[in-house]
């Protein structure tokens, strides 16, 4: 009877050890595809946000622009800002580029989105509606991607050097977005370097030719 009654605590004993075992080992649980549960969540956050310089998000629109027309040229590309952005890195996580194709007398819109959640693009590429194209609309001048070899990370970085590092050391989280277009005055393609949430509320835009990396201008 006592041999009996003295087994007891020890088999709770162990009966504790292998819960407490399992409760520690339970956030690393394999799922169906064969990864941890902890994995899985982290892999979950990192694709809900992805960033991309102009050039990179570019690329991306040009291949779907090019279903649109195989002679699609691009007029026109700008980020739009949002916040928590590393806009010090020339990244945004929503991109839109306009095209014309001459054969088909027509302008389209296409939009790249990294994000993910309420008032932002659906992840992904995205397509606008289709309009007439008029190639006499300096509005709409085309351009040839050969001229664009400076990327949104390098305008930033000249951008800095002539007033835009004085507002981002006031305010590190001042808002930027960049807008690409070609300048037929100059004859040249043009990232603008914009510090503000849109054109009107802009405390700073800088011009850079994005051909050479060069400064050209600060624009008022």
């Amino acid at each position: 009877m006592g041999k009996y009654h003295s087994t007891i605590p020890v088999l709770f004993a162990l009966f504790l050890l292998a819960s407490l075992a399992a409760c520690s080992s339970s956030p690393n649980k394999l799922n169906d595809t064969g990864k941890t549960q902890s994995s899985t969540t982290q892999e979950a956050k990192t694709e809900a946000t992805q960033y991309e310089t102009g050039r990179n998000a570019f690329q991306k629109l040009y291949v779907a622009a090019r279903a649109f027309a195989a002679d699609a040229k691009p007029y026109r590309l700008e980020s739009a800002y949002t916040e928590g952005a590393p806009v010090g890195q020339g990244k945004a996580g929503i991109w839109s580029a306009q095209f014309a194709s001459a054969s088909r007398r027509a302008i389209k819109a296409y939009t790249w989105s990294g994000l993910s959640g309420e008032d932002v693009p659906a992840r992904g590429i995205s397509r606008g509606t289709e309009d007439t194209y008029n190639p006499a609309n300096t509005s709409t001048q085309v351009f040839d991607v050969a001229f664009l070899k400076i990327d949104s990370d390098a305008a930033f970085t000249e951008a800095q050097k002539h007033g835009g590092d004085k507002l981002m050391k006031k305010d590190p989280k001042q808002p930027v977005f960049f807008s690409l277009d070609f300048s037929p005055r100059k004859s040249e393609l043009v990232w603008h370097v914009i510090y503000g949430t849109n054109r009107n509320d802009a405390k700073l835009r800088v011009a850079v030719n994005a051909t050479t990396g060069k400064y050209i201008a600060t624009e008022h």
